[in-house]
């Protein structure tokens, strides 16, 4: 998860595996969750392990 992170410059809010049932976006809905919240949270997949990330863009104090 570190790689992904320090490649895209982001920071990974949370992780779902990529094997969701059909019809079921758990990352999608959580990423609008926050986005509803204020945060500019956006969907990624890790092809490495098969996961979709939630990310927001790392500021420069975290």
């Amino acid at each position: 998860m570190l790689e992904v992170a320090a490649v895209m410059g982001a920071k990974v809010l949370e992780r779902f595996p990529a094997g969701a049932p059909r019809g079921s976006w758990p990352a999608e809905e959580y990423a609008a969750r926050r986005r509803a919240e204020g945060q500019p949270a956006a969907v990624v997949m890790d092809l490495k392990s098969d996961a979709f990330l939630v990310v927001v863009p790392a500021r420069d104090e975290d």
